[in-house]
């Protein structure tokens, strides 16, 4: 059975013949991760008599499910704070029934959609520091998920950028090559 790393990354430790090796997670294992993940989030669904399509997938080494409705059902839901709290509430019930850390992504109702525009829309205005003489341009804390998508915007834009700082101060610096 796959433990949680300490440094909580993509990868699992296991133990075998007296050693520890590090492994990603398989693609059952992840299925497994989303299957657990919905069965939680349908329960909570019900609970707040709220109607939503859940839909599951494995992208890029990670769990993801997504949770859709016609009309505005979710839109208490998809504020991106709330979506970040459902996404916690949710790695832990899994983890709690897998003994797995779990890294899934949850989206409502397209908000992950929604961020990634705002994110790129915040690289592009960096991007434009840039072009204006400054050397670095330094983007807003936030989640390893997001300065995750900042690195894959940035790279598709020709930007060097990386990440500084601990915790909820962790952030992202852009850079022309």
């Amino acid at each position: 059975t796959p433990k949680p790393s300490s440094a909580a990354s993509d990868v699992y430790k296991r133990q075998t013949d007296n050693m520890t090796e590090t492994v990603e997670p398989t693609v059952a294992e992840l299925e497994n991760e989303g299957d657990v993940a919905a069965d939680y989030l349908e329960e909570l669904l019900d609970i707040a008599d709220i109607d939503g399509d859940l839909n599951l997938d494995v992208r890029q080494g990670r769990a993801y499910v997504s949770v859709e409705a016609e009309g505005d059902g979710l839109a208490l839901l998809s504020a991106p704070d709330t979506v970040q709290a459902l996404q916690e509430l949710t790695r832990l019930a899994v983890q709690n029934k897998t003994g797995s850390f779990s890294r899934l992504i949850l989206d409502v109702g397209g908000s992950r959609d929604a961020r990634r525009r705002q994110l790129e829309t915040l690289v592009n205005a960096a991007a434009a520091k840039l072009d204006d003489g400054a050397t670095q341009a330094s983007l807003p804390a936030m989640s390893s998920y997001e300065r995750k998508l900042v690195h894959d915007i940035a790279a598709d834009q020709g930007l060097v950028s990386e990440s500084y700082g601990e915790g909820a101060d962790r952030h992202t610096v852009l850079r022309r090559r």
